[in-house]
């Protein structure tokens, strides 16, 4: 379910003398244009949830009061005010050696989930059209740290595993987009694996993302070199149930 570059397709209009970026990658638009962007990328983000780069600007667009949110939550707590001064980037350079920690660690687990999948950190949609330089860097954040989600909630990435972990990203978070894309495309489960979903893992995700602690307010780079299990105890992370054997085999077969 990752889309890897671009965000709806939009290309940067040329800067006017009076509308200075805030940030490298902002777009400026008119208010009616944001709007019109808003409801397509909404629209086609239901009908091809896959499609990463709509998702991502329907959290741009939609997601205001929820990102404020979270940055409100990241100023008062230590750990979130310390992400917010250092701004760290999770991209491949950042995150190279984790490829040389034990597989044990939080780091050797991560680097065993992004190099079995052929992922890269550096994937990621960039933001463009939040106004505020903080909250663009929030929302920069919660998409770069999605992967070490996956792990420490052994969450796969087949349909079925990113739905888990959307549902739990809204709990979590309240991102319009997160709950969208579990909204879009469950209808691509068959009718016995979205039971399974209703019945299993959407309780799971509220259960565990209510139990967790405030996942935008850990600082995963200082935790990579130790023990995954001591850092799930730490951060109260509940794994998600292992999916039915017909799931796995279905990854499986899509890694090859």
């Amino acid at each position: 379910m990752r889309q890897l570059h671009g965000a709806a397709g939009i290309e940067q209009p040329p800067q006017s003398g009076h509308a200075v970026p805030a940030y490298p990658t902002q777009v400026h638009l008119h208010p009616v244009q944001k709007g019109a962007v808003a409801v397509l990328s909404a629209l086609g983000a239901l009908i091809k949830p896959a499609r990463g780069d709509l998702v991502a600007v329907v959290g741009e667009t939609f997601g205001d009061t929820a990102v404020r949110n979270m940055a409100g939550r990241m100023r008062a707590s230590a750990t979130g005010r310390q992400i917010l001064a250092d701004r760290p980037r999770v991209t491949d350079a950042a995150v190279g050696h984790c490829w040389d920690l034990p597989p044990h660690t939080f780091g050797g687990a991560y680097a065993s989930f992004m190099g079995q999948r052929g992922f890269h950190a550096d994937d990621r949609p960039v933001v463009r059209l939040v106004e505020d330089e903080e909250l663009a860097y929030v929302i920069t954040r919660a998409r770069e740290v999605h992967d070490f989600w996956h792990v420490l909630f052994d969450c796969h990435t087949n349909v079925f595993g990113e739905l888990a972990l959307k549902a739990l990203e809204f709990v979590q978070t309240g991102l319009p987009m997160a709950g969208m894309a579990v909204a879009g495309a469950q209808f691509k489960l068959s009718p016995q694996d979205r039971q399974l979903l209703w019945k299993t893992y959407l309780p799971w995700a509220a259960q565990a993302g209510l139990r967790s602690a405030d996942l935008m307010c850990l600082y995963y780079e200082q935790h990579l070199q130790e023990d995954l299990q001591e850092l799930r105890a730490r951060w109260r992370i509940t794994p998600a149930p292992q999916p039915p054997a017909h799931l796995l085999l279905r990854q499986n077969a899509n890694k090859q």
